[in-house]
């Protein structure tokens, strides 16, 4: 039942000598449509159409009871059951219930029967034979019309085109079967039509009736028209719905998928089901959405979440009201960058005016001025930028300290980019004042103008500007300036992530590869800006000379960072347990533990393999728990050193044997022809967002494909948890055992979405998936899984995998997309009723939702967040994963 609150008709109480009545307005279908008699009375009907026939019951629902008002249509035993309505229930939310658990008793009596037939079971399976979809597109005939002339050979639409016509040209086949079932259907045998003939097509393929809809799918089923569908025409529309899905394993399975659906329909073995049968499997299909129960105390805050916000007019109040908003939700940001900033304004003020008050300003003026304030800046900057990627320091505050409360230690590298733009606006201001200001007002300075400058030039002023170029202040400028401009473009996502079309020849030079070692050329830049910053034309006291005092801590501490990563790492590889190539280009390695190796669920770790690059370390997220006797990661090939890394590890995997589904494995545990693996080293673990999901009792966990691995570490921890509590509830394990003497487990429920092109891609965590599914039986975690290869449901394409993928999951528990016991969703989630869902679930909590995955859900996301956090008492923290 859903209970529905316009803006009119809203809650309502009333108080009398003393006494308070509420009346309830409601509706909502249940078994019909309810049409609401006056717009501003209490008074609801709820009224049931077949056909030209219809029963109207109108309620009046009180505080001392239900009333029922009038009756329009039926018969005494319509009246009978409608009597039973009226009741005198002890609370609200106990007479909705009963209200509605009596209508439905009513439309599910023999009364109804065809009601329900037309109403609810064909309503969903509506839902689910819709050739137009948005889609396919629904701008009407018009459009079509249009493109029918664009595309028309000599008056008439050929076969081939006709998918374009229609706006399904993402799928030619499963068009070009409706195309023939449509002409079989009129006797069409040309595999060309006609103007008039297309708007028939169009006439049929849009039509509202469930009738209509199921005889035009089952006409594409039916290629003999003989009214009558065989096992062999079943596998053809299986096999065409799996490849218009991109389903590849259905639609290698399409011959026991269509035995299994002939072994449902047609229990005396005729050989082929009718219609009916096929109407029967649409009505039966249970419906994919998930059910949200609640009770009267957040009933308000749902019905609240279905009205459109006010918008305040006052465009001063709207603005102030955005600014608190944009201040509550990043005063850990504004407070930092304020701070940096105006340190920044502070150096560069300090420097500008100590230059204005020196003799060399009556030469170079401002130019001078502005070079060494921005100096002053870039020694800070500097050394700064060089903190935000001590990973270990940031690690240790994160988890030992009570620092993140203030400072958003998971923002670090986009601090270190913003401390990068602060140092290219140094750099350009320094650099320009200099080459183009100061040094040519020098070389044009009067004798007399130049003699306050003999302490610094010498008594032999310069006689030409390559003097100062020349010089080591000047060599060493330039040669800095030139490998942070390397360094900054290679940095850029545009030749970091290879989205550039550029010519083969320069391609190579582009890419994480040429990112790694660009980067590394600031080893050589500090070098250089040390020895700038001693050999100065205006400062010859040593004291005077501070770019050394800036850099000595960071340079210091970062140094002792890259050495504590080269000694944790050793020179002796990790033991290689496993190795698996999944569809989707994904490596899982599995590896020993290294001594004294401690993470938590979310972290993640470097890996180095010499047989591609003895220099390069890479970051990838663990997927195992920290219960586990291993560590894992599942590494994606997006790149030039993942893919290498992948043909490396694939060249020593054994052959895949039959029961593997194609995939590559090597077992280093099992048999002893144990192949010889590449040497690998790990260096971490490192802080990441996601491991702060032990600050909430409720988490949201949010993965977009490969993106899924640290929520997935997060998953068996907690499984890992459930098995423990019910380890010790047995009496296996004592409480007081060492490993269970930790702090005590705050997560008691979790939500998992993992959204994914590919079918291949749930291959990668199968055995988690069966394992939550296998030991979760109180339901502590809730897994959904989404593939977006597959059309929405309400698309005729995917109806007859939605019919299989129900058949199947309910006679062998197991999901035909997935190929695990939880039960795929299609397309994209619903992230507004997601959101919903939980703040329904979970009123007065808070909710951390951890996100890793393409930047692109990010802002819909973090939305939902501040949105569901200030329309209800429930708590969203969005943590956004470095992906």
């Amino acid at each position: 039942m859903e209970i529905q609150e316009s803006q009119q008709e809203a809650w309502s109480e009333t108080g009398s000598n003393g006494s308070r009545s509420t009346r309830v307005g409601f509706s909502g279908p249940m078994s019909g449509p309810l049409v609401s008699n006056k717009r501003n009375s209490s008074k609801k009907s709820a009224r049931f159409k077949d056909e030209d026939d219809f029963v109207e019951i109108t309620l009046d629902v009180r505080d001392d009871g239900v009333s029922v008002q009038t009756i329009r249509g039926g018969d005494s035993e319509t009246a009978l059951l409608a009597s039973r309505l009226e009741k005198r229930p002890s609370s609200l939310s106990v007479r909705l219930r009963q209200v509605s658990q009596e209508l439905k008793r009513m439309t599910s009596s023999n009364k109804f029967d065809k009601v329900d037939r037309t109403k609810s079971g064909a309503a969903r399976a509506l839902k689910g034979l819709k050739f137009m979809t948005k889609n396919v597109g629904t701008k009407g005939w018009s459009q079509v019309e249009e493109r029918f002339d664009e595309f028309a050979v000599d008056g008439k639409l050929p076969k081939t085109r006709f998918s374009q016509c229609i706006g399904m040209h993402e799928s030619r086949e499963f068009a070009g079967e409706l195309f023939d079932a449509l002409a079989r259907r009129r006797g069409i045998t040309s595999a060309s039509i006609t103007k008039d003939e297309l708007r028939e097509f169009w006439e049929q393929i849009t039509d509202q009736s469930f009738d209509s809809r199921l005889q035009t799918f089952f006409d594409m089923v039916d290629k003999n028209a003989d009214g009558r569908i065989t096992e062999e025409e079943v596998k053809e529309i299986i096999a065409l719905s799996a490849s218009a899905n991109k389903l590849s394993k259905i639609q290698e399975r399409a011959e026991e998928y269509a035995a299994l659906i002939l072994e449902e329909l047609d229990p005396d073995n005729l050989g082929f089901v009718e219609l009916y049968n096929l109407e029967m499997l649409l009505l039966q299909a249970p419906a994919q959405s998930t059910h949200i129960t609640t009770d009267s105390r957040v009933l308000s805050q749902m019905l609240s979440q279905k009205l459109v916000p006010t918008k305040e007019h006052n465009p001063i109040k709207r603005g102030f009201r955005s600014l608190a908003y944009f201040i509550e939700d990043n005063w850990k940001r504004i407070w930092v960058i304020a701070l940096w900033f105006s340190i920044c304004a502070a150096l560069f003020t300090w420097k500008f005016i100590q230059y204005k008050n020196r003799a060399v300003f009556h030469i170079m003026g401002y130019c001078v001025t502005t070079a060494k304030g921005a100096a002053e800046t870039l020694k800070f900057n500097m050394a700064l930028i060089l903190l935000p990627v001590c990973r270990n320091t940031i690690t240790w505050l994160r988890s030992k300290t009570k620092l993140g409360m203030a400072v958003p230690f998971d923002d670090n590298l986009n601090f270190h980019k913003v401390i990068a733009f602060g140092i290219a606006i140094g750099v350009g201001l320094h650099a320009i004042s200099h080459l183009t200001c100061d040094f040519p007002r020098m070389l044009h300075a009067t004798d007399e103008e130049y003699v306050p400058m003999v302490p610094y030039f010498g008594r032999e002023r310069p006689n030409n500007y390559w003097w100062f170029v020349k010089g080591t202040e000047g060599w060493t400028g330039i040669t800095m300036v030139v490998l942070m401009a390397i360094a900054y473009t290679l940095a850029l996502p545009w030749f970091r992530r290879n989205r550039l079309n550029l010519p083969k020849f320069l391609k190579k030079l582009t890419g994480f590869n040429a990112f790694w070692y660009s980067h590394h050329l600031f080893v050589i830049v500090y070098a250089l800006f040390i020895v700038h910053g001693y050999y100065l034309y205006l400062s010859k006291d040593w004291y005077k000379k501070t770019t050394w005092m800036y850099l000595c801590v960071p340079v210091i501490l970062y140094a002792c960072e890259r050495l504590l990563r080269a000694l944790r790492s050793g020179n002796k590889s990790v033991k290689i347990l496993k190795v698996a190539v999944y569809p989707g280009n994904v490596l899982a390695l599995h590896v020993s533990k290294p001594p004294g190796f401690k993470y938590s669920s979310g972290q993640y770790i470097f890996v180095n393999c010499s047989d591609v690059s003895p220099f390069q370390w890479h970051p990838f997220s663990i997927t195992s728990a920290p219960g586990d006797d291993y560590v894992s990661v599942h590494i994606r090939s997006a790149g030039d050193w993942t893919t290498q890394l992948k043909a490396v590890f694939a060249k020593a995997c054994q052959p895949a044997s039959g029961d593997q589904s194609g995939l590559l494995r090597a077992d280093m545990l099992q048999g002893n022809n144990i192949p010889k693996m590449p040497k690998l080293l790990i260096d971490g673990p490192y802080g990441a967002p996601a491991q702060d999901y032990k600050n909430y009792e409720v988490i949201l966990l949010v993965g977009l494909g490969i993106g899924a691995t640290p929520l997935i570490s997060i998953l068996k921890d907690v499984l890992n948890n459930i098995k423990q509590q019910k380890d010790i509830e047995e009496g296996v394990v004592e409480s007081g055992v060492k490993n269970n003497k930790r702090k005590p487990f705050a997560t008691n429920r979790a939500y998992f979405y993992w959204v994914t092109r590919e079918q291949g891609s749930f291959e990668w965590f199968k055995g988690v998936m069966d394992e939550v599914a296998e030991n979760d039986k109180n339901g502590v975690i809730e897994l959904h899984n989404y593939c977006t290869s597959v059309y929405e449901e309400g698309d005729a394409r995917s109806a007859l995998i939605t019919m299989l993928q129900s058949l199947h999951h309910a006679k062998n528990g197991v999901d035909i997309v997935s190929g695990t016991r939880v039960k795929t969703h299609f397309a994209r989630p619903n992230w507004r009723s997601v959101f919903k869902h939980a703040a329904l679930k979970h009123p007065g909590k808070t909710v951390g939702v951890f996100y890793c995955g393409a930047p692109g859900l990010v802002g819909e996301l973090k939305k939902h967040s501040l949105e569901f956090s200030r329309k209800t008492n429930t708590k969203f923290d969005f943590h956004k994963e470095n992906f």
